[in-house]
């Protein structure tokens, strides 16, 4: 989806961005039931995911969550972490009960509160400016990006910043770090003393909170940094292993504030776990939420369904004038909207979301269809009709088998309980989830 200016994000120091790509995945039952996802791409990177994955979630059931999020995790071992896919069931198991998925994680309608997260890196000026436009619309809260070559330029920014805007406006800020990106520009990679006398700064400015001060996975300095710091530490967005990982973190106390995205972090079985293990520790949780306003949905309803929507805000990224929300959900019949502060949950089923058909027209490019047809004739070409035919009698007794193991726990198990449970027997028994699929 083209941008209507360029947006130089800050996590990519140098490059400029003209438009939001993403791979996007439509699951269909055989009912007709039509479930979506997305998860952010340079280009065509996961061209190939198709022929990788598409035949082994054909013929799923879209409410077997333990199978799919197993066929998903098989089908990493060769590359991406595929985990979004996942969230497409999701939403067709909302429009099957005629729920939103929040329903389905056990929470209720209402609204939730936002703070304004930037993107770009901008003069201290130019961001008290900003920071000040977004306040006369309503948020409560802004979050700033520092990307400076030298600790003192990103000190003397923070300090300015607070100056021109007072001590009454609620700041964090984001130096990323958990993910150094130096592809077209070099980029400052912070160790533990630097990061430690920034975050030694932003405590006495007052500042809610740093995110990402070091890499995803210095876990060690992760856990001495938060031991010294008076200020909260924010992150774990794109730990993409997900709930093992996640759980490890957790056990070592690298952040006080856990960001995960279900986009990258497993899809929303695994993340809801996440999300109640950080709860149960007494932690915070509020995701991360730059992708695209398919993304954006599955955060929000996570969001939603956890303890900490009474008390935290949720990241809604805008950076004016290359990213805006009309621009992230362009592929949406109705953008996500905010009035001073504050987003109504969606009480359509499943996301709450429908997609806007023409602009998937104009600007999406397929790369890959499977139906029965198509993959019954694969595999005969491929393997030859007497191996093809073995082959589907023996995953047709096993789908056969599943179905009637999976109605009988359906019985007496929600969609999100059995969701759930195969994503805490992942990292309990050392073993991979029984997933979740659709046809």
């Amino acid at each position: 989806m083209p941008l209507p200016a360029p947006f130089a994000p800050a996590w990519i120091p140098g490059y400029l961005q003209t438009g939001n790509r993403f791979t996007l995945i439509r699951l269909t039952t055989s009912s007709g039931l039509q479930g979506w996802s997305a998860a952010p791409a340079m280009g065509r990177e996961r061209e190939g995911l198709g022929d990788l994955l598409g035949p082994y979630l054909l013929g799923e059931r879209a409410d077997d969550l333990p199978a799919i999020a197993q066929r998903i995790r098989e089908m990493s071992y060769l590359g991406w972490r595929n985990g979004w896919i996942e969230a497409a069931c999701w939403d067709l198991l909302g429009k099957a009960s005629g729920v939103p998925v929040y329903a389905l994680l056990g929470a209720a309608a209402g609204s939730v509160a936002l703070y304004a997260s930037t993107g770009e890196l901008r003069s201290a000026a130019a961001r008290a400016e900003e920071v000040r436009a977004r306040i006369e619309e309503g948020f409560a809260a802004v979050k700033l990006r520092v990307h400076g070559e030298t600790l003192e330029q990103d000190l003397a920014h923070l300090q300015e910043v607070r100056a021109r805007v007072g001590d009454d406006v609620q700041l964090s800020v984001d130096a990323n770090q958990g993910w150094r990106v130096a592809v077209i520009a070099d980029a400052p990679c912070w160790d533990l003393e630097r990061a430690s006398r920034f975050c030694g700064a932003a405590a006495e400015l007052d500042f809610a909170w740093v995110e990402e001060p070091l890499a995803f996975d210095a876990y060690d300095d992760l856990a001495a940094l938060r031991r010294r710091s008076q200020v909260p530490l924010a992150g774990g967005e794109l730990n993409n292993q997900g709930l093992p990982e996640l759980t490890t973190m957790l056990e070592r106390g690298c952040y006080d504030i856990y960001q995960p995205d279900a986009v990258m972090t497993g899809g929303i079985a695994q993340t809801f776990e996440v999300v109640r293990r950080v709860e149960a520790a007494d932690l915070r949780y509020t995701p991360h939420t730059w992708t695209n306003g398919i993304g954006f949905a599955i955060n929000l309803h996570l969001f939603a369904a956890s303890r900490s929507r009474a008390t935290e805000l949720l990241e809604w990224p805008h950076a004016p004038p290359g990213w805006i929300p009309a621009v992230r959900d362009a592929l949406l019949e109705r953008p996500w909207t905010q009035q001073n502060g504050r987003l109504e949950l969606p009480v359509e089923p499943g996301l709450g979301f429908t997609i806007d058909r023409r602009a998937l027209a104009r600007h999406g490019r397929r790369f890959y269809t499977a139906t029965p047809t198509r993959v019954a004739v694969r595999t005969v070409l491929d393997k030859g009709l007497g191996t093809a035919r073995e082959l589907g009698a023996i995953r047709e007794r096993r789908l056969a088998e599943r179905s009637v193991e999976l109605d009988r726990e359906l019985q007496e198990r929600t969609p999100a309980q059995l969701g759930l449970r195969a994503a805490m027997r992942s990292t309990s028994a050392g073993a991979a989830p029984s997933g979740s699929a659709a046809h």
